[in-house]
């Protein structure tokens, strides 16, 4: 069976896995590196990690600008961009958490707590909706929250402390729970917003999230005499390497959209998920053999527990798609 285009699908597909796993395992080591090395003679930190989250809202909002005048053809037909304001709030606030949680923990332990979406999903699910659940998802909930637990709770290696700006692991766990939570309401604005305009293509919610994302981290950054922005600016200058790592990290997260964007039109969002879930198991791996970042036998025990919930938790959804599609 082959695409529009007559390229078999199954080398689109290993297109697709290539791009995404290369942009984001990449944007990770960036990510790493930024947060945890000491740069210039007097081994200072980079202590405004934010200021990544304002650099990529910039990229990938001139990102989406250049697609869609280079693809579109049928101008603009999706949601006004005044509608992106509220979700672009907790994608602002959200993202700037979790990257500040690489202060307090390790990168592999923001990986796997990150990975967790589904813990607050079902308990807001449960405690607020009513939702009924079956057993095989709370399965699925139990590994991940395992494994995530006696991750949190073995004893990590010094040599990964000693990288960390301020280990606090609590607060480092607590600031990802927290990113979750307002991922969540992302999500679901973002959906409520398809609803209503359902011509909004991907490009187009990529470019009113990054343009309000902007307007927000221009503010929080630079709003006001000594802000944080200033001091971030001010290190790239004296530390150019920072700034290249930053834009390349930026680069990163554009070019990885574009992948998302094209295994989901081709291939659905159980696939983009299968590919993203293991993707974050590379990530891992790589951080623990790259990055100087060893694994007990009990981390990588607790390790293993996540993603096998986070793997059962796709098979259910491939069941399900799969008795859908029967009754259809």
């Amino acid at each position: 069976m082959e695409g529009h285009t007559g390229v078999p699908r199954v080398f689109v597909l290993a297109f697709c896995i290539g791009g995404i796993w290369a942009s984001y395992i990449y944007q990770g080591v960036l990510q790493e590196t930024v947060s945890t090395k000491r740069f210039g003679p007097d081994g200072s930190r980079f202590e405004h990690l934010a200021f990544l989250n304002l650099a990529q809202n910039v990229v990938c909002f001139l990102w989406s600008l250049m697609m869609l005048k280079v693809f579109s053809r049928s101008g603009h037909a999706g949601a006004p961009l005044w509608s992106y304001w509220s979700a672009s709030i907790t994608n602002t606030i959200g993202p700037a958490m979790g990257i500040e949680a690489l202060k307090y923990i390790s990168y592999p332990a923001q990986v796997l707590a990150k990975s967790s979406k589904m813990i607050p999903v079902m308990l807001m699910g449960s405690l607020v909706y009513g939702i009924k659940y079956s057993l095989p998802e709370y399965i699925c909930t139990f590994l991940v929250a395992g494994g995530v637990s006696a991750f949190a709770l073995a004893k990590t290696s010094s040599k990964t402390i000693s990288k960390l700006a301020h280990p606090n692991a609590p607060y480092g766990y607590g600031l990802c729970f927290l990113n979750l939570l307002f991922d969540g309401f992302t999500n679901a604005t973002q959906d409520s917003i398809k609803l209503r305009y359902p011509k909004t293509s991907a490009w187009e919610i990529m470019l009113g999230m990054n343009l309000w994302g902007t307007i927000y981290n221009v503010v929080f950054m630079f709003g006001w005499p000594n802000a944080a922005g200033y001091d971030a600016v001010r290190f790239c200058r004296e530390h150019p390497e920072v700034a290249w790592d930053i834009l390349m990290y930026c680069l990163c997260g554009a070019v990885g959209q574009n992948f998302i964007f094209l295994t989901i039109s081709r291939f659905g969002s159980l696939a983009n998920t299968t590919i993203t879930t293991t993707r974050k198991f590379v990530s891992i791996v790589v951080s623990s053999l790259l990055s100087g970042n060893p694994l007990s036998i009990k981390q990588w025990g607790s390790v293993i527990m996540v993603f096998s919930g986070l793997s059962y938790s796709i098979l259910l959804k491939w069941m399900k798609l799969q008795k859908k599609k029967r009754t259809e």
